[in-house]
């Protein structure tokens, strides 16, 4: 691996620099606090040509991979700015169709998309399933024509409302009618203003622009052009799908922490109690310097999951593992930050504990750390399954 990055690499690792001069972390408080989508912020992403990072070069996109997103997306978090639409629907949603879509698919989504016109979510998890995908109820039943019936619920769907479309996680065959649990999945293209979806705000106290939705499908028209790869035989794309939001999940905590941690340096070198700078003091030095070191650590391992994803080759343990250690590293980062600021790191002007609901969200979504290290204790040491 070549740690050293390209001029364009860099470029696009330092966007969030030149962002934050005219969209800066206030603005995305603002947005926040009064839970609207950041559209200005969005658009202007779009414009720049950051949101098709991985859509192909003939259908308005960079032609880029899943390093150049992991690099955006940190550089953005580094300014304390993240974008999770970005996740759902740039990564999660706009790269499947790029990969597995049929032309007449990729012609009417990706340019749009890459555009900043249409915003794509990602409808997987649901009430009764949880982490457990094989559990997904969400079915469909063919109509004896070619075409199929959509029912069920999906739940903390990010963005749902404000989105216009969305890739769903459905089953052609319920589980207990299957072979293997991995068969008899279909991945849908839905728009979500179609008869028969309608979605529902949850109230969560975590304030971030991107709003979470319950998503319902009630006898909603799905045809062939819906159908993203081919029926029974979505799993392997739903598999390449959760491993990037892993990842770059990983690069946005990995962004958070350092802005905390570079908030406190300079804070620490400026504020004097006693007879100079707090900073000088080993106790608040040394808890700074280990999430220095744990952030740094875990942005090499994400940066290493995401040239495996681009190489092709199988990349589960480090996507996992950089998932863990970014949400364990920005709660460290943003903790040794706080006991920095001391009170003032709990007030809206320094801003710093406004960082804390959002990492900690990372511990529990989307995948939980317990069955991230569940899977690393499986798959990667090889110990019995838990669960």
């Amino acid at each position: 691996m070549d740690f050293n990055l390209s001029e364009e690499q860099q470029m696009i690792y330092e966007y969030g620099t030149n962002l934050a001069k005219d969209f800066d972390r206030k603005y995305w408080t603002d947005c926040a606090e009064k839970r609207e989508f950041p559209t200005a912020m969005y658009q202007k992403v779009a414009d720049d040509g950051f949101v098709g990072i991985m859509v192909p070069e003939a259908y308005g996109g960079a032609g880029l991979g899943m390093l150049e997103m992991v690099l955006f997306q940190e550089g953005l978090s580094n300014q304390g700015i993240p974008l999770l639409s970005l996740v759902v629907g740039a990564t999660m949603s706009l790269g499947p169709i790029g990969e597995h879509g049929t032309e007449e698919q990729k012609q009417k989504y990706l340019p749009a998309g890459c555009r900043g016109d249409i915003r794509f979510c990602f409808a997987i998890t649901e009430p009764d399933a949880g982490t457990n995908t094989m559990n997904t109820n969400t079915m469909i039943k063919e109509n004896g024509d070619g075409t199929y019936k959509l029912n069920g619920a999906k739940t903390f769907i990010t963005d749902a409302g404000g989105s216009d479309y969305m890739l769903v996680v459905s089953r052609n065959k319920a589980l207990a009618d299957v072979d293997r649990k991995t068969d008899g999945f279909t991945i849908l293209i839905v728009d979500r203003n179609a008869p028969g979806v309608s979605v529902q705000p949850i109230d969560v106290s975590i304030p971030i622009p991107e709003l979470q939705y319950q998503v319902f499908f009630d006898d909603v028209e799905i045809g062939p052009e819906h159908i993203l790869g081919e029926v029974g035989k979505g799993f392997d794309i739903l598999f390449e799908s959760l491993n990037p939001e892993r990842i770059i999940l990983a690069a946005v905590a990995n962004g958070l922490g350092r802005y905390a941690m570079e908030r406190a340096v300079e804070y620490a070198n400026e504020r004097v109690v006693f007879k100079g700078p707090i900073g000088a003091y080993q106790a608040l030095q040394h808890p700074l310097a280990k999430a220095k070191t744990e952030i740094e650590m875990s942005s090499l391992m994400t940066r290493k999951a995401a040239c495996l994803f681009d190489k092709r080759e199988p990349c589960g343990a480090e996507a996992n593992m950089s998932k863990y250690a970014g949400a364990e590293a920005a709660m460290h980062a943003i903790d040794a930050s706080l006991q920095c600021f001391g009170g003032n790191g709990f007030t809206k002007e320094y801003g710093i504990f406004d960082l804390y609901p959002v990492a900690r969200l990372l511990k529990t979504a989307p995948l939980n750390s317990e069955m991230v290290l569940n899977y690393i204790a499986q798959h990667v040491m090889g110990l019995p399954k838990s669960y």
